[in-house]
């Protein structure tokens, strides 16, 4: 046998990809410390930090309406099973984060949907697990994005509502008077 026929098995990485917009972006250095583009590795007990202490946060955001430990991500195996996960837990007691549509408030936690966009304040993240085998560690992919992240991915998602013409009369204020009028006992009313 060779010494190849003899390695282990090479494992894959959970991996965790953040994209991050802030409309002041360009103006301001509030990514300065943040490490684009490059893969990094996290032990798999570690909590991931955000915030703008950089004692104690991993990913130090440069920007003082940013709590100083603004909010954690865990990676977790579920119970009975071998699949990795994440929960992300709100740790500012001023800032609400939302997921998606869901509001933490301080402390609250979810476990994160497999994408999903998180926000406080001006910020905006989409975070996207690459499912992985590994149960030693994980890793971080951070993006920066160009443009706004709700634009882009959300707003084609939410129903639009019909537009309202200049004289101020809906379009279904005239559906219901093409209805047939329904009879009604007055003791109904």
């Amino acid at each position: 046998m060779t010494s190849f026929e003899e390695a282990g098995t090479e494992e894959t990485v959970t991996c965790l990809h953040l994209t991050f917009y802030h409309p002041c972006r360009d103006k301001k250095t509030m990514f300065g410390s943040l490490n684009f583009g490059k893969r990094e590795q996290v032990r798999a007990d570690e909590t991931a930090k955000f915030g703008r202490d950089s004692s104690v946060c991993r990913y130090k955001l440069v920007d003082a309406r940013v709590s100083r430990i603004q909010f954690s991500l865990q990676f977790f195996r579920k119970l009975h099973t071998s699949e990795c996960c994440f929960e992300i837990k709100n740790l500012s007691k001023k800032t609400k984060l939302t997921v998606n549509q869901t509001e933490l408030g301080y402390l609250n936690k979810i476990d994160l949907p497999w994408k999903c966009i998180i926000c406080f304040g001006d910020y905006q993240i989409l975070a996207e697990i690459q499912e992985g085998e590994s149960v030693d560690y994980f890793e971080t992919h951070l993006h920066l994005a160009e443009a706004p992240i709700l634009q882009e991915r959300c707003l084609p998602c939410l129903p639009s509502l019909p537009p309202i013409p200049e004289n101020g009369i809906s379009p279904s204020s005239f559906l219901s008077q093409e209805t047939s009028p329904t009879e009604m006992d007055e003791n109904e009313l």
